[in-house]
């Protein structure tokens, strides 16, 4: 359904020009996204997680044609993403669910015009009779009530905005759907019912998802395979059970540390140490290098590439040595 290949964003964060040319300095680039690839096959969901900052959610906007590629390529349905947008009946094919879900939602609109714009957008209805019957179908199958159509954003809960987002993703009929940290701001409970719901929604009408989060109980939960990325790039990628039972990176590792021990086993645990660095200037050769246990010099000097074990693809030259034994 969707691949990408050699995916690079940067940003110009430079000084203006007077103050580079007062205190000599040259131009400054932010390197989001330095150069992915996977690929997700139709029905199944791929999750990117990762620390704040590491570019997942720069991957989301560029998988939808939201910001443009500095590099490399976004292929959807076998068609390039520029030809994909071009064609509305293609556009409409993919949405995607935002983060917050009260930004995302325009405050002055009523339920039901929030909904429906997709459905006026790509003309998929003829008239308003048809338009409201659709919305209340689509508020039902998000388990809201068609007369929640002439509420206001604000008079609703969290979970429930969130079900309104989803409502209106899923008004164009779309194929694949890009999900960034739509639970985050939810509390626990309300996350559960909002990932039930997308798991139940994916079931019956066959989407592909892009989930994108920093929370790896969440992601074990909805994802067929799991990208762990770092500082723009991915460092492992596994189906979801072997990443969590058979780790190889280890920043993978460190994040496994990460999780709450429910079962209070006592067992040693061991946190990522260090701070992230800064993707304006980022390390030389591996980018995990400051923080990682098993850093040697090739390490230092060399920047990893994706490599296969088994079903597992993974970034390090410590696992390629067999050094992470």
């Amino acid at each position: 359904m969707l691949e990408t290949r050699d995916l690079a964003r940067f940003f110009d964060v430079s000084r203006p020009l007077l103050q580079r040319l007062i205190s000599r300095e040259g131009r400054r680039t932010l390197r989001a996204v330095d150069g992915i690839s996977f690929s997700i096959p139709k029905g199944t969901t791929l999750a990117l997680v990762g620390e704040s900052g590491c570019g997942k959610s720069t991957v989301a906007r560029l998988v939808v044609g939201l910001y443009g590629p500095t590099r490399g390529e976004v292929r959807f349905d076998g068609q390039s993403l520029a030809e994909a947008r071009a064609d509305p009946a293609q556009r409409s094919r993919m949405q995607m669910i935002f983060q917050d879900p009260y930004a995302s939602l325009n405050p002055r609109w009523r339920v039901a015009d929030i909904v429906a714009e997709p459905l006026v957008a790509f003309r998929l209805v003829d008239g308003r009779e048809a338009q409201q019957k659709r919305v209340g179908e689509l508020l039902t199958q998000v388990g809201l009530s068609p007369l929640d159509a002439v509420k206001f954003p604000h008079e609703f809960s969290g979970g429930q905005r969130q079900r309104i987002s989803i409502a209106r993703a899923l008004s164009s009929n779309p194929e694949f759907l890009v999900c960034d940290e739509p639970t985050s701001a939810l509390d626990v409970s309300v996350q559960a019912q909002i990932l039930n719901l997308m798991m139940d929604l994916q079931t019956r009408l066959g989407l592909t998802f892009l989930f994108i989060s920093h929370n790896l109980a969440v992601v074990r939960q909805v994802s067929d395979r799991i990208g762990v990325m770092y500082l723009g790039r991915i460092v492992e990628l596994a189906p979801a059970e072997t990443l969590f039972t058979s780790p190889l990176h280890p920043y993978t590792r460190a994040l496994m540390e990460a999780i709450p021990d429910l079962e209070m086993t006592g067992r040693i645990r061991t946190p990522v140490g260090g701070e992230v660095p800064s993707p304006i200037t980022p390390p030389t050769g591996c980018a995990f290098h400051p923080r990682c246990p098993l850093v040697n010099d090739r390490c230092r000097a060399e920047r990893p590439e994706l490599l296969r074990r088994g079903v597992t693809e993974v970034a390090c030259h410590a696992v390629e040595e067999g050094r992470d034994r």
